[in-house]
């Protein structure tokens, strides 16, 4: 498989450590947002958004979407599976993805913040007030939902969760942990939020999310 990539994209960050999870090789393949490489024919003619990331199957299909990208690793490779095998558990571990990756992310990506300072001329103290509301208010309500699932768990008589659900990282925490390294980048307070900081605390030491970093990554700059 061929992943198109950036380092610093949050989508491409979550299918990176879903691949990685897994233990699927991949060719890396940046295209440099910054350069607006994802605007070149070579690569816009087979992506209708011309976004990040994009992966190239085994059999030379192009998917698009971070979300879709992983569920289609999860269907098609069983190991390391990332979403529980119950329908509830299902359920609870795409609503707390969603929360990220429809709730917080759309509202502070690349094309947002350049658009907020190119076309409505946003001080850039303004798009960072922007951005550390938004993403810090999307995180206290992630973090809320956590305590009411570990409440649910405790009732139904099920352990505390290690992670988002249950004792293995999952979809929520492909979608959690970049979102958090770039709230770290921008200096959003990140205090008074003990689950969801836990959760980050013990993937940050997994290998898969090592080698999935930015920082790891052949384009890093």
């Amino acid at each position: 498989m061929k992943l198109h990539t950036y380092f610093r994209s949050s989508a491409s960050y979550r299918v990176r450590i879903a691949l990685l999870l897994k233990g699927l090789p991949y060719e890396f393949l940046p295209v440099h947002l910054v350069r607006g490489e994802q605007k070149q024919p070579a690569y816009a003619s087979h992506v209708g958004d011309a976004l990040v990331p994009s992966l190239i199957t085994d059999d030379g299909h192009w998917l698009t979407q971070s979300m879709a990208i992983i569920e289609y690793l999860d269907e098609t490779h069983a190991q390391t599976p990332l979403l529980p095998s119950d329908a509830l558990g299902r359920a609870h571990v795409r609503a707390l993805a969603q929360m990220v990756a429809c709730e917080i992310h759309p509202l502070n990506n690349l094309r947002v913040l350049k658009y907020l300072v190119k076309d409505l001329a946003v001080s850039d103290e303004a798009k960072t007030a922007w951005y550390a509301h938004w993403v810090r208010s999307g995180l206290e309500a992630f973090e809320r939902q956590l305590a009411l699932l570990d409440a649910e768990r405790k009732a139904d008589g099920l352990p505390e969760s290690l992670y988002c659900w249950g004792d293995t990282p999952t979809l929520a925490e492909c979608c959690l942990i970049p979102q958090i390294f770039n709230a770290q980048r921008f200096n959003v307070d990140l205090d008074g939020l003990p689950r969801l900081m836990a959760v980050v605390e013990r993937c940050n030491a997994l290998p898969a999310f090592v080698a999935a970093h930015p920082s790891a990554c052949p384009d890093a700059e």
